[in-house]
């Protein structure tokens, strides 16, 4: 398995020219880098204008690892080939580097690279990337990667204060400014004594131009690199390999997801859940991607009312922060009347309204962020539980319990920073043997669990919450405006009408349906048109893979399995005797839709009867070579596995008189589609009597 190291942007607030008489100053030898034993200069090439200089060196390096391994190895040091190419016109500097030691066993590369800071011209930026390719090396290939990373990266900062030490070096020496390179008249006699042609077998054939281009792994537009001075100022103190995972992930996700991307915040949030296990954190971040979009969260905020019964009953609320900066939420479970509360507004307003208080933590951790100055991620939650009784434990609010917390644990991770459970009573161990298998370890050692009175004094609340915070029911000085819960009134309970009105409506908030294609086995909804002139509208996004979209018309209807009343036959549905032209007519021409296009279309039905809404997979020619894994990749290579598309799709039939303005209400719906989606150009396709709309 390769290893790989991307460094955030590091920035030296000195011009370049001055951090290049530092960078110099490393070389043949470095007292202040152990590891680095010295170089020697294989060759050296300029322009005729002395506007590009390319030097070569082999670098021999300390090998930092167990006399075991440097014995079976037959080393004591490792020889690298260094390649700088200076360009005074550009003022750019890449280094590309690789191991000469053991190359046919293990592939080391590096590519640094000193710019111009975008912003302040007298200002340098510095990044680098790495690679390590262990293909065998006498069985302890494994132990090879651990230490050669570790080393790496122990070093990583280590190069960034040498720099800064020779920077201050020299100012002390009175060199606080270098001149900017200009052209000079270059004459015959002086273009043949500025050639130095040490090693023409490699630099002849490898000879810069004068500006030469960026290292593949570095060409990243720079209004989204990532700084490591924002980093430490608005996320934290990271260590090199962490902040490499970070650039890594937010990297891989410009490059291959096809909407909005998350702020660095709620990135770090999916590694520091996976221990910064790359790949681990790369599958949650997409799943909860998914369920975003699929849900409109992003839009919760904007959209969501709690009902009144929760308005009133709801024993919960935001109340100042506690003693780390942090958002503190206020919980008071034990005089709320859980039972109640389900059967007065349902289990979906309910977890709604629990999303809404993780979606308003979030924006308050920003607020904090600005307001003292310092990275807060995550909030604290005081729980109180007086009152807590055998009624909470009704099975069916239990059972709720555990869906809301795994929703939030698998898309809201490391947003709870302490949770303080306050006046626990005996009950509590039965709730806690119930729902603590659900809680991820990490946030469970993030618990503290007082009983009775222990709260109150040294060690209690006063050590995570300042006196004036500490709510007036606990004994603080803070009058507490957290509704105060109480019994639900059986008046406002739902009748078994509202409530399946209840369950139909959280049906269709989910606009989208999902939908998994097959190969040979299509996905087809079944749409019946009772008058001839109505339109069928379709909007859909597709996830993964290419599939190919029609509409068809049958003259008698598919066998299905027994339906409920008003749910929508999906699945294949054409019979395979059915023969084309005969027991069914294709009305919309195939369209192929590219993976994370997202396609608007609508057709004016001529006839009455049975409409088919077909999608399958297109397979690409065998030549074809795919791009890097994407967003959605990733998501579904996580369930089933075989050949196999997905699709987020909404349809539905309108009388050809409400056509116009349904339509404005079908291009509303698709804008409120989550922000996470694609809302890029479009263009349109169609025939007469139909048209789609395909955007990415």
């Amino acid at each position: 398995m390769v290893q790989k190291y991307q460094s955030p942007v590091r920035v030296y607030k000195y011009p370049f020219e001055l951090v290049m008489a530092a960078y110099e100053k490393r070389f043949p030898t470095c007292p202040l880098i152990p590891v680095f034993l010295g170089s020697e200069v294989l060759g050296e090439w300029r322009s005729a204008d002395g506007a590009v200089h390319t030097v070569e060196r082999s670098c021999r390096l300390r090998v930092d690892a167990p006399r075991l391994l440097r014995k079976i190895a037959g080393v004591e040091h490792v020889v690298f080939i260094q390649r700088n190419v200076l360009n005074w016109r550009e003022r750019t500097l890449l280094i590309d580097a690789h191991n000469e030691t053991f190359a046919s066993r293990v592939t080391v590369k590096e590519s640094c690279r000193y710019t111009v800071h975008p912003e302040n011209e007298d200002w340098t930026c510095f990044e680098q990337s790495a690679s390590l390719d262990v293909r065998s090396f006498f069985g302890f290939e494994s132990t090879l990667e651990k230490i050669a990373m570790k080393q790496y990266t122990a070093n990583v900062k280590r190069g960034k204060e040498v720099i800064e030490h020779y920077l201050n070096e020299l100012i002390s020496q009175g060199t606080s400014h270098i001149p900017r390179w200009t052209p000079a008249p270059v004459q015959e006699e002086d273009v043949r004594s500025q050639l130095v042609p040490q090693c023409p077998s490699s630099l002849d054939m490898d000879g810069p131009s004068d500006a030469p281009g960026p290292a593949p792994e570095m060409a990243i537009a720079d209004g989204d690199k990532l700084d490591a001075d924002y980093i430490e100022r608005c996320l934290g103190h990271l260590s090199p390999m962490q902040e490499s995972c970070l650039v890594q992930l937010r990297h891989w996700l410009q490059e291959t997801h096809k909407g909005k991307i998350p702020k660095d915040e709620h990135i770090l949030r999916f590694l520091r859940a996976r221990d910064f296990h790359l790949d681990k954190a790369r599958d949650m971040l997409c799943q909860s991607l998914s369920w975003r979009k699929q849900h409109q969260v992003d839009l919760l905020l904007q959209t969501w009312r709690p009902p009144p019964p929760l308005q009133e009953f709801y024993a919960g609320g935001w109340h100042y922060q506690d003693i780390d900066g942090r958002p503190l939420y206020i919980l008071r479970l034990g005089q709320m009347d859980t039972k109640g509360l389900m059967k007065a507004v349902g289990e979906e307003a309910l977890l709604q309204h629990v999303l809404s208080v993780n979606e308003e933590g979030q924006k308050r951790c920003e607020g904090n962020t600005r307001q003292f100055g310092r990275p807060i991620s995550s909030w604290t939650c005081l729980l109180d539980l007086e009152g807590l009784n055998m009624r909470h434990l009704w099975r069916p609010g239990v059972k709720a319990l555990l869906r809301m917390i795994e929703v939030v644990e698998d898309n809201y991770p490391e947003t709870l920073g302490r949770l303080l459970i306050v006046r626990a009573p005996r009950v509590f161990p039965v709730l806690w043997t119930l729902v603590s298998p659900f809680i991820n370890e990490n946030t469970r050692q993030k618990f503290l669990i007082y009983s009775g009175s222990n709260y109150q004094g040294p060690g209690g609340l006063v050590d995570y919450l300042d006196k004036d915070v500490i709510p007036d029911f606990l004994g603080g000085e803070s009058v507490c405006n957290v509704p105060e819960g109480g019994m639900v009134p059986k008046s406002l309970y739902l009748t078994e009408e509202e409530q399946e009105q209840a369950d139909q409506l959280q049906q269709w908030s989910e606009t989208y349906h999902s939908a998994s294609v097959l190969r040979g086995t299509p996905y087809e909804v079944a749409m019946e048109i009772p008058e001839g002139e109505s339109v069928i509208t379709w909007d859909f996004d597709i996830l993964r893979g290419d599939v190919v979209f029609s509409l068809y018309h049958a003259k008698q209807a598919p066998k299905l399995s027994p339906q409920e009343p008003g749910v929508r036959a999906s699945g294949q549905l054409i019979d395979k005797s059915w023969i084309l032209g005969v027991d069914y007519s294709r009305v919309e021409a195939p369209l192929i839709c590219r993976e994370g296009q997202s396609i608007q279309g609508s057709h004016v039905t001529q006839w009455p009867g049975i409409y088919l809404l077909q999608w399958r997979i297109h397979s690409p020619p065998e030549s074809v070579a795919c791009s890097l894994p994407g967003v959605d990749d990733v998501l579904t290579a996580l369930h089933s596995p075989g050949p196999k598309c997905k699709l987020l799709y909404y349809c539905e039939v309108l009388a050809s008189e409400d056509f116009r303005g349904s339509m404005s209400s079908l291009e509303s719906c698709a804008s409120r589609f989550s922000q996470l989606s694609a809302t890029t150009s479009s263009s349109s396709s169609g025939q007469s009597h139909s048209g789609s709309m395909v955007s990415r």
